[in-house]
């Protein structure tokens, strides 16, 4: 089965639903399936089974910048790589967002499942209702990636959605080798934007011991504001955009892994990373996180947008002790849950039934 897979992000870009796609594609592939990504790259395609539909142009949604390549090139590129490779089905993540994946699906040219990511607000998703709900009832098959993003997706768009959790390459996480450091260090690792809360870690990581580092991964429209603002705090240690390899040590290395998110995420596939890789998670109490943890048991939940939980939280992750192992212990089997094999044996059966 030949499958063409659809981002409209920018894989040049760190973010969720990228790597989702490079994830699934890699397991669809070791089951034999011949899958094709097409997506915009700023910069060399991650891998060779990547076909490059030009750069991207960053665009404000859902309280974020997403790398969308809405421009005519773009959408040339993508007509004529579905027309060569003469696929016998597409898989469009975000099936609506504008750019690759909104065009194929006005074409159509094979049968299409859609993957909805997004929870919060979708600007087209209100305004152009009608127009949306026209186009997503092309697709032949539809799901989500969390209880929140089918319940946004069924109440602007119509239709159901069957919720397949996002995944997570469990192996690669779990045997990644931690990076040097010294003394307890806390993790964090997100764009630099407002939902995503780094500026409340920050705040939090004030109140902790001074012995504590904290590792501030990527970058965004916040990073120089908040490098100017804590100028004088010695323990930050902004370490920019980093690869995937970086990540997976730094994780398996840290202390602690904050995820301080303050609203609009659907799923914590990021939480899920840090359960693999055997270290201690703090997260925001927020919805898509009560469900990845069981309500916290799997992980350390603090008062969305409270810094002084937070660093209470924190304090408890970096004490360590037997109540932390037992989390742990209860986090590394609750990630084996959503392993990405897991998630490519759901969408075969699913690719099976729209072909064959």
């Amino acid at each position: 089965m030949r499958v063409g897979m659809i981002c409209p992000y920018s894989l040049g870009v760190w973010g969720g639903v990228q790597n989702q796609v490079l994830g699934l594609a890699r397991a669809l592939r070791k089951q034999g399936l011949a899958v094709q990504v097409l997506a915009p790259c700023d910069g060399l395609p991650p891998e060779p089974w990547v076909t490059p539909l030009g750069n991207s142009i960053p665009y404000a949604q859902n309280g974020s910048l997403a790398p969308l390549a809405p421009d005519a090139a773009a959408q040339l590129r993508v007509l004529a790589a579905i027309w060569d490779e003469r696929f016998d089905l597409l898989h469009l993540h975000e099936p609506l967002a504008p750019g690759p994946t909104l065009t194929s699906l006005v074409v159509k040219p094979v049968p299409i499942i859609g993957t909805f990511h997004a929870s919060g607000t979708i600007g087209a998703y209100r305004y152009m209702r009608p127009v949306v709900r026209r186009l997503a009832n092309r697709l032949d098959d539809a799901v989500a990636v969390s209880p929140e993003a089918a319940d946004m997706a069924s109440k602007f768009l119509g239709g159901s959605y069957e919720v397949l959790f996002n995944g997570i390459e469990v192996q690669r996480f779990a045997e990644a080798v931690p990076h040097k450091k010294s003394g307890p260090t806390v993790f964090f690792l997100a764009r630099h934007e407002p939902r995503k809360g780094l500026s409340l870690l920050l705040k939090a990581s004030e109140l902790l011991p001074e012995e504590v580092t904290i590792w501030i991964g990527g970058t965004g429209p916040e990073t120089e504001e908040l490098k100017k603002e804590h100028a004088q705090n010695g323990r930050l240690v902004w370490l920019g955009e980093i690869s995937d390899d970086e990540k997976e040590s730094r994780l398996k290395a840290a202390d602690a892994f904050c995820v301080p998110s303050l609203h609009g995420e659907s799923f914590g596939v990021v939480l899920l990373e840090g359960m693999t890789a055997g270290t201690p998670v703090v997260a925001s109490d927020i919805e898509a996180y009560r469900v990845v943890s069981r309500q916290g048991k799997d992980v350390g939940l603090f008062g969305n947008g409270n810094a002084g939980d937070l660093a209470q939280e924190l304090e408890r992750a970096l004490r360590a002790g037997p109540e932390i192992d037992r989390q742990i212990e209860s986090a590394t089997e609750r990630a084996q849950q959503f392993s990405m094999e897991l998630l490519a044996n759901a969408y075969v059966d699913r690719f099976k039934r729209l072909v064959l």
